[in-house]
């Protein structure tokens, strides 16, 4: 190609620069065609997304919506990463969780790519079976026992002594968390905060305490309310640590904070970037502002792991991994997919490693630190977001603090109020779950593991996205051990397959997410249904509607449905549509089936 001459410009310089204005004109004039008038910054607005904690996602950022200056990786506020370096070194700590004292799954992690080990829940006495064989001035341990937390961790330094393992190689986390342990159990225990002065002079490579934020988020908490609450718990343990004699500055290299990361990448980019900043106003109040580092663990969110269709959440641990990694994690933990289902296997466990490692070795994602910084977007969402999470620790702090707060019911009538917002998208699948209430797969076989041993309970609840329809495919699966089949519907397509295949394939998405087996082939008697649903265009139900309705009703249709928004058909009982409430809709047609058959509630 020849080059151009010094004096010819680029040819786009002959193009005016368009404008978000002239944006906003092109888009409402194709939101126009659908017959309703709007002006062009509605037609914006109607392309937006609203998020928890009132933020809105808009469909396109530009310059004018830059956020305050995020700083330099290393230095304050660490919005871009407490480490100047990033993970550039070698990438994030993958920290693999063990919730059973089984040596050969953990020395298998250690020799596949695991970087430390988290044992949770283990018994104390269960730690020295666990750690049999393990380097442990190799792997670094993550303690999360509750109230044996005492006992574990003079276990754990004991098996230290007894290995000859240097102080100064000591790495990991003591992990006691009293209000972590409160907000799961309801019952505080008490944590010998004197200790660790000594601790901190002894072993400089080990922190004491974690802030764990996902006590928070399984009770159903929004990205504000998981990082408001991690703020006050946090400030709360500054305050009995700079008791003990510590100064600020050693008070905060102390802590550890943990994290959950969703299949929504950007969201949990934003979370880890906002908590790094918020965390940095904290140690700039207590007069320590360099030493306002977040040390970040992020584990893949338990909430969206589903039980139905397990594989789809390899996909998800994958895509919150990416996130966490973006984000600026130091270490990352991802949930086997099986984690709904009980004790993960050995593949499992080698997924689960092997997503981090993908994400480091051939995705280099590690090789750049802090990639979303500069994104319009991720720079508004991480300043709207860290302002939405003030405002709740605040409301915290004036409620007397996380311990006060926790025990008065406020974050738990918070976290409930939330949880039933985002419940009623659930249930009318304005929030899809993929493999359960979206492409449902009935003839799957059932992935089953050995039990996991029970989680704390006392306390907040813990949730997860397809509860609700976990609980509609376990009424079907009650009918078909009692009868053989499940729960059936005919779904009768009116006119050519041109105006009947989207409504036909949504009707089936609907009733399969219940656990009702949809029937397309041969004639409502053959089926062996008793209910029914017609699925066309609105113009051929016109023509066709209240004819069909009237032949299935002699046929022995108990109860028609009609794929569509409502209208006037006769002898219609249900229209099933985009946005109605699929879990009320699939309840009350499994009453009426079970309740047919004689097979209990």
């Amino acid at each position: 190609m020849t080059a151009l001459p010094d004096d010819r410009l680029p040819l786009a310089t002959e193009f005016p620069d368009a404008t978000h204005e002239q944006w906003q004109h092109l888009v409402a004039g194709v939101l126009r065609k659908s017959g309703k008038e709007i002006s062009d910054t509605e037609a914006e607005r109607k392309l937006s997304t609203e998020l928890e904690d009132g933020l809105r996602v808009r469909p396109l950022y530009t310059a004018r919506d830059a956020a305050p200056d995020p700083g330099l990786p290393g230095f304050a506020p660490f919005v871009r990463g407490g480490r100047a370096e990033g993970h550039t070194a070698g990438g994030w700590d993958v920290r693999q969780r063990h919730t059973v004292a089984d040596r050969a799954a953990v020395l298998a992690d250690l020799e596949n790519g695991v970087t430390s080990l988290w044992l949770a829940g283990l018994p104390a006495g269960a730690l020295a079976t666990a750690l049999d064989g393990v380097h442990l001035d190799l792997a670094p341990v993550v303690l999360d026992a509750g109230a044996e937390t005492g006992e574990a961790v003079r276990r754990l330094l004991a098996l230290h002594e007894e290995r000859g393992t240097a102080p100064e190689a000591v790495r990991g986390s003591l992990g006691a968390d009293p209000l972590g342990h409160e907000a799961r159990t309801g019952q505080p225990y008490d944590v010998a905060f004197a200790d660790v002065p000594g601790y901190a002079e002894r072993y400089p490579g080990l922190r004491a305490l974690t802030v764990d934020a996902l006590p928070y988020h399984e009770a159903g908490g929004s990205a504000a309310q998981e990082l408001g609450c991690s703020l006050a718990t946090g400030v709360a343990y500054l305050r009995e640590l700079t008791g003990t004699g510590l100064s600020a500055e050693q008070a905060l290299g102390q802590l550890e904070f943990r994290y959950a990361a969703t299949a929504d990448q950007f969201l949990t980019i934003a979370k880890l970037r906002a908590a790094r900043r918020l965390w940095a106003r904290v140690a700039e109040v207590c007069g320590a502002p360099r030493a306002g580092g977040q040390l970040q663990h992020v584990v893949t969110s338990p909430v969206m792991m589903t039980r139905r269709d397990p594989w789809v959440n390899m996909l998800r641990t994958t895509v919150a991994a990416l996130a966490a990694g973006a984000g600026g994690a130091d270490a990352v933990t991802v949930l086997p997919f099986d984690d709904a289902l009980g004790l993960p296997d050995a593949f499992a466990r080698r997924i689960a490693r092997n997503t981090s490692t993908i994400l480091i070795e051939e995705s280099h994602l590690a090789q750049v630190t802090d990639p979303a910084g500069g994104s319009w977007y991720v720079e508004r969402l991480t300043d709207e977001l860290a302002h939405a999470a003030w405002e709740f620790f605040q409301e915290i702090e004036r409620g007397g603090g996380q311990a006060a707060a926790l025990r008065s019911g406020l974050v738990g009538d918070r976290l409930a109020a939330t949880w039933a917002a985002r419940g009623a998208k659930l249930a009318t699948r304005r929030e899809p779950v993929t493999g359960v209430s979206e492409f449902p797969h009935l003839a799957e076989q059932p992935v089953v593991r050995e039990p996991a041993p029970e989680p704390p309970s006392g306390g907040l609840p813990r949730v997860r996205r397809d509860e609700a329809f976990e609980a509609l495919r376990a009424r079907s699966d009650a009918h078909l051990a009692a009868t053989g089949a499940r729960p059936r519907i005919y779904l009768a397509a009116l006119g050519p397959a041109a105006a009947h295949t989207a409504r036909l394939s949504f009707a089936a998405n609907l009733f399969q997410a219940g656990g009702i087996e949809t029937v397309t082939e041969g004639t409502f008697e053959e089926s062996g249904a008793r209910e029914a649903c017609l699925c066309s265009s609105d113009a051929v139900y016109e023509e066709q509607a209240d004819g069909a309705a009237e032949r299935l009703r002699a046929a022995g249709a108990g109860h028609l449905f009609l794929a569509g928004r409502p209208g006037t058909y006769h002898g219609i009982d249900t229209y099933v549509f985009a946005g109605c409430d699929a879990v009320a809709v699939l309840t009350a047609t499994l009453d009426r089936m079970l309740d047919r058959m004689g097979v209990s509630r």
